[in-house]
């Protein structure tokens, strides 16, 4: 089963997390090899960003997000809508 979720990437400096959004196998470790990159996410600056076709692609092909996941997904697509 594939999952939507965040990753931790790379070393992590005075905690200032980053995270990319990612398809990956369900029972694949948080930092594993992930099947798709879809985007990324830094709390600290409240930047986000998905590739909402890639997201919808996932999505029709059986990928469940985490409710992290969507709830930030959501979120961006208000901020897109409005800003449109």
């Amino acid at each position: 089963m594939v999952r939507i979720r965040l990753r931790r990437p790379g070393k992590v400096t005075k905690r200032r997390y980053h995270f990319k959004v990612v398809a990956i196998e369900k029972r694949n470790a948080r930092d594993a090899e992930y099947l798709e990159q879809l985007g990324h996410y830094d709390p600290s600056r409240k930047l986000l960003q998905i590739d909402i076709e890639k997201y919808d692609k996932w999505i029709k092909k059986g990928a469940i997000p985490t409710e992290t996941v969507a709830s930030l997904y959501k979120r961006y697509k208000k901020e897109t809508a409005s800003s449109k």
